[in-house]
């Protein structure tokens, strides 16, 4: 594993963790009834994946 040699500075490592920060979640509209989904997954108002039925709703 490896090991630092050297302790990192306070400004070194503050922006590094500056960095660490949260990103909206993507959606995508359905083609079917245009409400937003999470990508590549079924439609949870809907029911449809890819422009077929997948789920029952």
């Amino acid at each position: 594993m490896a090991v630092p040699k050297r302790k990192m500075s306070r400004s070194n490592t503050r922006s590094r963790r500056a960095n660490w920060k949260a990103t909206a979640v993507v959606t995508a509209a359905c083609s079917q009834c245009k409400s937003p989904k999470l990508p590549h997954t079924a439609c949870g108002v809907c029911g449809t994946y890819n422009g077929r039925q997948v789920l029952e709703v």
